[in-house]
Formats: structure tokens, sequence, C-alpha cells
């Protein structure tokens, strides 16, 4: 498909997030393509999966470099050479900062596994079990310098059972993110979704009604 939205996806890990995009992009209707992968860490099994759905790869080491600013100037380098239109972090550990931001402006998403703005940072699904939630998921946003901070564009809600330990939640969130972020890209790859004036803008949205979730339900 011809004209599809260039992406580049930073990872440090795994990259179960990044094999939902290259799945997703894998598919002739779909609205965009994975442009170039870009790991920080060179032994992050994300790397394996672009290679085999035939995408370029780049490692930067961010310890390579003197400075932030110097490892984030060769990520954009990087970026930049490959067309990227938009970037998609995907479980890359590393903060960016305003000249990064800047480059790529209202074009940064990020998803991460809570529903924000509640817990922020690492181990949330640890963090959600602690506070005793009833409701947990994950969060598709746009990226600014703080910490999982950005504007939000999506949610996605499960359900924490009684008997849920840390991985339990996990697998069951990260089903979630695997059909939110396609999602959201899909929505601004075609422009459906878009930021401005530091707000989320839709161009239509579901038709929810008067709809609330509650935990625990009303007796029987």
């Amino acid at each position: 498909m011809s004209g599809r939205t260039k992406l580049g996806v930073l990872v440090s890990g795994s990259g179960s997030n990044l094999q939902a995009l290259l799945d997703a992009c894998a598919r002739p209707d779909f609205p965009a393509e994975v442009a170039v992968v870009v790991s920080n860490v060179p032994t992050a099994f994300a790397l394996e999966r672009a290679k085999k759905a035939g995408v370029a790869t780049v490692v930067l080491e961010h310890k390579a470099f003197g400075s932030r600013a110097d490892f984030e100037k060769a990520l954009v380098e990087k970026l930049v050479a490959a067309g990227v239109e938009w970037v998609c972090l995907a479980g890359f550990m590393r903060l960016l900062g305003a000249d990064f931001l800047g480059r790529f402006a209202g074009k940064v998403l990020n998803i991460h596994p809570s529903l924000l703005p509640a817990f922020t940072g690492l181990h949330a699904q640890r963090q959600a079990l602690e506070r005793g939630v009833k409701l947990a998921g994950c969060t598709v946003h746009f990226v600014d310098p703080g910490m999982d901070t950005g504007p939000i564009i999506a949610q996605a809600v499960v359900p924490v059972l009684p008997g849920d330990d840390e991985a339990a939640l996990t697998a069951r969130i990260l089903k979630e993110e695997h059909r939110l972020y396609p999602l959201v890209v899909k929505l601004v790859a075609t422009g459906a979704v878009r930021l401005e004036g530091g707000r989320v803008v839709t161009a239509a949205g579901p038709a929810v009604g008067e709809l609330s979730l509650r935990n625990p339900g009303e007796p029987g």
C-alpha cells in the first residue's frame, strides 16, 4: 500500500507491543508501516522480531554517548534518515527530552500498563495490586518530557481478579495493549486523532451513552 505513514519504534526489551504493531502493519489495508526499529539495548529481543519481519534495525547504546542530548541527536538522525513521521515507544526505558520531542512535536506515542494518571513509572501493575484497585488497564498517550504525563488518547480497562499476582494482571493488561496500540496508530495515521494546544482532538468518538462500570456490583 503506497503512501502509508512511516513509523519509528523505540524499544528496550522483548518487544511484544512492537510485534502487535508489526502484525497490524502487515495487513495491506493498514495505513502505517514500521520503517525502522531502534533499541538502546543491543540484546533486546525486539530487534529479532523486527529482523524477522524484514524491518531495518538500529542499536544506539545510550551509555556510549557523553550526554542525553548527544544520544537523542543521534536518535533523531537515524529516525529522520528512515523517513519516520511518527515515533512509537514500545517498552523504551528512557525519558525523552525537549529537543527530541520538539523535532517530532505532537507525533510521539507511548503505551503504559495502567489507567493513567494513576501508577506512572515502573511496575505499574504491582502498584495497582498494592493499592487494591478493582479495575486496571492500559493507556496510550502523547509523550511529553514527564514520566507518563502526556495527554491521554485512549484507554482499555480490565478487572483485577481475586488471587491475581503481578504476572497474571500483567498478562491480562498486555492483551489489551496489543489491541489498543495498533488502533491508536491507525487513528493518528488517518488524522482521526491529533494534538492541538496540548489537548487530544478526535474526529469522532464512540457513542458511549450513560455507561458506568461498577466493582463490586450490586447484590443479586
